[in-house]
């Protein structure tokens, strides 16, 4: 059967199995057979619990500890080119594989691609691996010579992947639910869900979904302004939500929501979107039209992340309290700046879409018709 897909994605918060998700319904619509599984319960003794534990433990309450071992173990020029999962995270891919039978596997998570890569170098996985990179700056990790191919966010990180992997690496459009560019409620409803007033100038402040950064002194500073209404978006963290409540009530703007099915109405609604991490929600906001300015980002991968984003264009990084404001003020609706930004980041989405480049590897026999990704003759 040549019609086999399997994701293997990261329960580590929300962004890798919203991917997962989205791009084992596009496959599944395309008449594919999906499965989708997550790395971290194909640890043994339940060491992916353990792992998803302390790294949320740490996000919230010693990032400098992240980032210490992430400039270790996941940066430096002396560190590893493999993770040490890796071998224990190949050993219950290879069961899934034996089982699934599938003609590709898409890891969407640095521990994922390190396993797949590990089977299919040694010869234990007969079928392409396909990497789908969810972050616009790589780390080490993410790279493993045995993967047979890379999709990247933009050219700039295809370059980068290519040059230290030595493996094929290519474009590929931000996998976003349908959703983002087909907003459902009128601006004045959403104000209305969340307690704002009709006119309130939203600035939607992202905590991802554990809820970490230093959104609070974020949230303060916009309120404070007087020309902004902060809404943080504290994810299933009800304790940070509790608490800004408070505070943004004591301030008079704004408001702190949890975990939210409606956030591509939110976005539709907002003046614009401050976030800390570079993940998912960033591409949502592209994909609706709303600039992204990145500000105070999470240790390790976020900070490189957000960094990357600028680079590329596609979002602001504001360094500095007053670069903060400044940067928002820029992007009044009708002045260059913010039209510029927008198109920028709209033109991630002329890419080809992530499933058009997998598609051949599932649906078309043997190698009778050539790929889209190889070199005319």
């Amino acid at each position: 059967m040549r019609d086999r897909a399997l994701i293997v994605s990261a329960s580590m918060g929300a962004g890798h199995d919203a991917v997962a998700a989205e791009l084992a319904r596009r496959l599944a619509a395309s008449g594919a057979r999906v499965e989708v599984v997550d790395v971290l319960a194909l640890l043994p003794l339940r060491l992916g619990a353990l792992l998803r534990w302390w790294y949320r433990g740490v996000m919230l309450r010693a990032p400098w500890l992240y980032a210490l071992v992430y400039r270790v173990f996941f940066v430096s020029p002396r560190a590893s080119a493999t993770s040490p999962l890796t071998v224990v995270a190949a050993a219950g891919l290879a069961r899934v594989v034996r089982r699934v039978r599938p003609s590709l596997v898409v890891p969407v998570f640095h521990v994922a691609a390190q396993a797949a890569g590990h089977l299919r170098a040694r010869g234990r996985l007969a079928v392409p691996s396909v990497v789908v990179l969810t972050d616009f700056a790589v780390h080490r990790l993410w790279l493993h010579p045995g993967n047979d191919r890379y999709l990247c966010p933009d050219t700039a990180t295809a370059l980068a992947v290519t040059a230290a992997a030595g493996r094929p690496a290519f474009r590929c459009a931000p996998i976003v639910r349908p959703r983002f560019t087909a907003p459902r409620a009128a601006p004045a409803e959403v104000r209305a869900r969340i307690g704002l007033r009709d006119g309130d100038r939203i600035v939607l402040v992202c905590a991802g979904s554990w809820g970490v950064g230093r959104v609070a002194a974020t949230a303060r500073l916009l309120a404070r302004s007087g020309r902004y209404a902060p809404v943080v978006l504290c994810g299933r963290n009800e304790r940070l939500r509790r608490r800004l409540g408070r505070l943004l009530g004591r301030a008079g703007a704004g408001a702190a929501v949890g975990w939210r099915d409606d956030l591509a109405d939110l976005l539709a609604s907002a003046y614009a979107l401050v976030d800390n991490a570079g993940g998912l929600t960033c591409r949502e906001a592209f994909a609706a039209g709303v600039p992204v300015v990145t500000y105070r980002p999470i240790a390790g991968h976020g900070r490189d992340g957000v960094l990357a984003m600028a680079r590329a264009g596609v979002s602001v990084h504001a360094r500095r309290r007053a670069d903060l404001l400044r940067a928002l003020d820029r992007l009044e609706p009708g002045l260059p700046g913010r039209g510029a930004l927008t198109a920028r980041a709209a033109a991630l989405f002329t890419s080809a879409p992530a499933e058009s480049l997998l598609l051949p590897d599932l649906l078309l026999p043997g190698d009778a018709v050539p790929r889209p990704w190889e070199p005319a003759p």
